[in-house]
């Protein structure tokens, strides 16, 4: 089968990718903030005190890059962090006041951009556009979840090999 631009997945979502962050771009301008601050935003207002390993799995955004633009959003005043109760090892993330202020901001100007890159379709075809784009989603994290499973199940398995070669090497 010869390679078409037309049916290539890869070509398809960078162009409508580049669309919808135009749109974004436009409404929300060079003063807002970019379209990844943003979810992280929105995800920690709704979820106040998240860990960043629970804003990896609530955002798709890998974690070294999330570590980057928390620091970075630190640095702004629109986020703070601090280690948890329950966990030392965990950063609980917090919106600040002007990370709030920032947010509401944006809100109606993210929802035009929205709007917008839904409204090149007849809207017998959103419906349908948005449920095929969520079930991509979902199969992307279900794939990103597969792997930290078999890591969880390995190390659970560890012990026993290890408990079983010891006594292997008693007899």
């Amino acid at each position: 089968m010869a390679y078409s631009l037309k049916n290539s997945p890869g070509h398809l979502l960078r162009r409508a990718q580049q669309y919808a962050h135009d749109l974004y771009s436009t409404e929300v301008g060079a003063s807002g903030p970019t379209p990844r601050q943003y979810e992280v935003l929105h995800v920690v207002a709704s979820n106040e005190g998240l860990s960043q390993t629970d804003l990896v799995l609530h955002t798709g955004i890998d974690r070294s890059t999330l570590a980057d633009m928390i620091a970075r959003m630190m640095k702004k005043g629109l986020l703070s962090r601090k280690r948890t109760k329950e966990d030392a090892r965990a950063n609980a993330v917090s919106i600040t006041p002007a990370g709030k202020r920032m947010l509401t901001a944006a809100n109606a100007k993210v929802a035009k951009a929205e709007i917008a890159a839904l409204a090149v379709l007849p809207k017998s075809q959103q419906s349908a556009f948005m449920k095929s784009l969520r079930a991509y989603a979902d199969a992307l994290d279900k794939m990103a979840e597969a792997p930290a499973a078999a890591k969880k199940s390995a190390k659970k398995k560890a012990p026993a090999r290890k408990k079983a070669k010891r006594k292997a090497k008693r007899r």
